[in-house]
């Protein structure tokens, strides 16, 4: 079976350079994220018309509510006939659960995975929230808590994947984010890897914007990291 590690983030504020780009990738190559922004904006409608062009999508709307409005919208989500949904861990885990439950009911359930500590968050500002631990304590608390709660994965930073892979072990889907191939810019990423160096340490899959959207050749900037990546 065919199982892309890349998930392209499609960053826009409307369908039809979302649509536009998707017309110059290929499914069997990436699937595609669709973020707040670009949900908002047109709804439902768009992830029916990418998943027409038979792309996987993964809807990243981080549901972090009190459990049983968390599980209608994770119910919601599963419903449209995505490929993965997230939830934000901590919601605690009645939330977790609560969102576990309601995805197993779907006919095809999607993989329902936690966010731990958003990317662009360092010590300080876990600091002002009043969290004395380090990102690397967070994200391995919250990581164990969705494995607990049934979940089948997190969202992390590729810097604690290897952590997360000996503590959570082979099963357990490691999603992230700021993947920036070694002459991207950093942009508004804290903690980032390369695609291979991310693969290696005990990433799942990897979630990359700019460096493929905003490429003169989103294919060719692809096949390019695909290329990187074959064999890790």
């Amino acid at each position: 079976m065919n199982d892309p590690k890349i998930i392209i983030a499609l960053d826009y504020p409307a369908a039809a350079p979302a649509l536009a780009l998707a017309e110059r990738l290929q499914p069997a190559l990436c699937r595609l994220k669709v973020g707040k922004e670009l949900f908002t904006a047109t709804g439902p409608a768009l992830l029916e018309q990418l998943m027409q062009r038979d792309f996987e999508i993964f809807l990243d709307l981080k549901f972090h509510d009190i459990p049983n409005t968390t599980a209608q919208a994770c119910k919601a989500a599963a419903a449209l006939g995505v490929w993965m949904v997230n939830v934000h861990a901590l919601g605690g885990r009645k939330m977790l659960e609560a969102a576990r439950d309601a995805v197993a009911q779907a006919a095809r359930p999607p993989k329902l995975i936690a966010v731990t500590v958003l990317t662009s968050m360092a010590q300080q500002d876990l600091a002002d929230i009043g969290i004395a631990a380090t990102p690397a304590e967070m994200v391995l608390r919250l990581a164990k808590l969705a494995q607990d709660s049934g979940l089948d994965g997190v969202v992390c930073s590729a810097q604690e994947a290897a952590l997360l892979r000996k503590q959570c072990g082979d099963e357990f889907c490691l999603v992230t984010p700021g993947i920036r191939p070694a002459q991207a810019s950093l942009d508004d990423q804290s903690r980032v890897m390369t695609p291979l160096a991310a693969l290696q340490a005990g990433s799942s899959y990897l979630v990359i914007g700019r460096p493929v959207t905003q490429a003169a050749d989103p294919l060719q900037a692809l096949l390019d990291i695909n290329k990187e990546i074959v064999g890790a």
